[in-house]
């Protein structure tokens, strides 16, 4: 059986990591939910909360310590992007006593969970929509709720005329029948406060996504900042350390400019998706010089920032094939390895762990969780195709080579060896198929050795710095053993390989 991963439990390393430990740290292993395909437990074939709470030993047993739930308040669409009510959860997941339920089953594992919270818009059937159209096709300019919103006489870009009248209000996402609020309206943001201490303190949540930060202030990023830095000002009053991490996709640079509100996380576009910088690295004819020069392009720009990578979620393409990994295992592993080894709160969306497929329309990249031949819910309106290139769930816990115990064993790496997460990033070495990094944290320096080639064995000479080397984990995605041979102080790497190093105090 491959030994995906090997912990010694040396007396010394022991005291190290229940040192690292003492200091707790939040979630670095997330998964993304689409409630709607995940598990059902009514009979109706729709994913619902109580099915998650159904699925929280998977959840745990993977190595996951963090959940995300995409939408889950009332909607008239699948995606539920579109609120029209902020206090309570749609029917078809369940109520808000089994939120209430998810989050104490969720905390009593140690796993935090935050929800997506959607104030760039509403939905046009808001009731505070319907009461500020209302007011206008009356004549009533002094209704409260017309301020709610972004609406002129003005037509233009992104502008929908109002029915009946000869107003126009903000649309950014226009034909979804999701006007945008006017966040620069204090009232709003004291509508947002509410909002967020009923998730926070009755329902017991521990945070939030937010949602196209990029369109808070459409056109004006330092509008857009402000916007974010009331809100998490708001949050941190409300329950302090709550978790925030937003949407800004958008450029490297501009992200660091998002970062300036002082919310804690926003997603690392320029590392996902096809063109992202781990598809590039894979790519690329010296992925090791590769990898190591977009680390410091993230370092530059983000120094201090908690970072939060992502290969893909449910707007993008699957990774499987942004890796041209349908048939390739092995790639597909080690891009969710390499991913993890930048640091930060990983991004896992549910179905990646198996090498779900999809693309094209966003239904496509939302279909059913593949837990066997029987167990799974229908797929939601508007899907086109269903593709699965990787066995189920069920077959991939039985085999010890399978992509899902493979990104299991990294989950578990990162909880083990909190540095990789947590560290501050030196390169120590690196040419055009190997690479050294240091990761330091409380005290200690932890190495990440990677092998960046898919055909060949290749042995790294360790530095002087490292002293006797001692090994914390392994990672083989490519097939064969890593060899550390400490007395001559160098580590043979299989192709795809990780390996994980600390000095030896003793």
């Amino acid at each position: 059986m491959k030994k995906w991963f090997c912990l010694l439990i040396a007396t010394l390393l022991l005291c190290m990591t229940l040192t690292a430990l003492g200091e707790e740290i939040d979630a670095a292993n997330w998964y993304e939910i689409f409630v709607y395909s995940y598990q059902d437990s009514n009979g109706d074939h729709i994913g619902d909360l109580n099915g998650i709470r159904q699925r929280l030993s998977y959840i745990e047993e993977m190595g996951f310590d963090g959940i995300w739930l995409m939408p889950i308040m009332p909607s008239p669409s699948y995606h539920k992007y579109d609120v029209t009510d902020y206090y309570e959860v749609d029917p078809l997941y369940g109520t808000v006593d089994d939120l209430k339920a998810l989050a104490a089953d969720c905390h009593a594992r140690g796993i935090r969970l935050i929800i997506d919270l959607v104030v760039n818009h509403t939905s046009s059937k808001h009731p505070w929509f319907l009461q500020a159209t209302e007011a206008l096709r009356k004549g009533d300019l002094d209704n409260p709720y017309i301020g709610y919103y972004c609406f002129s006489q003005q037509p233009g870009s992104k502008m929908v005329p109002l029915s009946g009248t000869d107003w126009y209000y903000e649309e950014q996402f226009s034909g979804g029948g999701m006007p945008d609020l006017n966040l620069e309206n204090p009232a709003v943001m004291e509508e947002i406060r509410s909002i967020m201490t009923f998730w926070l303190t009755e329902c017991g949540i521990d945070g939030f996504r937010l949602d196209a930060v990029t369109s808070f202030v459409a056109g004006n990023i330092a509008a857009s900042v402000e916007c974010l830095r009331q809100i998490k000002d708001m949050a941190e009053e409300i329950k302090p350390g709550s978790y925030l991490v937003g949407e800004a996709w958008t450029s490297l640079s501009e992200i660091a400019r998002y970062y300036e509100s002082g919310i804690d996380s926003f997603f690392l576009f320029p590392a996902s998706q096809a063109e992202g910088y781990i598809a590039q690295v894979i790519r690329s004819q010296k992925p090791a010089s590769a990898y190591v020069t977009y680390l410091k392009q993230v370092e530059d720009a983000l120094p201090s920032a908690i970072w939060a990578p992502f290969l893909s979620n449910h707007d993008t393409g699957r990774s499987v094939a942004a890796m041209q990994a349908r048939t390739n295992p092995s790639k597909l592993k080690f891009a969710h390895a390499l991913l993890n080894m930048m640091g930060g709160n990983t991004f896992t969306y549910y179905g990646e762990e198996i090498g779900m497929a999809g693309s094209g329309d966003d239904p496509n990249k939302r279909t059913a969780m593949f837990w066997n031949d029987e167990d799974m819910t229908q797929n939601p309106p508007g899907v086109t195709k269903v593709e699965y290139p990787y066995p189920s769930v069920d077959e991939q816990l039985a085999d010890p080579d399978s992509l899902l115990n493979y990104i299991r064993a990294v989950n578990e790496l990162k909880k083990q060896v909190p540095a990789i997460a947590r560290g501050e990033h030196t390169t120590v070495f690196n040419d055009e198929f190997l690479c050294l990094l240091r990761r330091d944290w409380q005290g200690e320096q932890v190495y990440i050795a990677i092998n960046f080639s898919a055909s060949d064995t290749l042995t790294l000479s360790l530095p002087e710095e490292i002293g006797a080397p001692v090994l914390l984990g392994e990672l083989e995605a490519g097939g064969g053993a890593c060899l550390l041979d400490a007395e001559n102080a160098t580590v043979s790497l299989p192709p795809y390989a990780i390996v994980i190093l600390a000095n030896d105090l003793t």
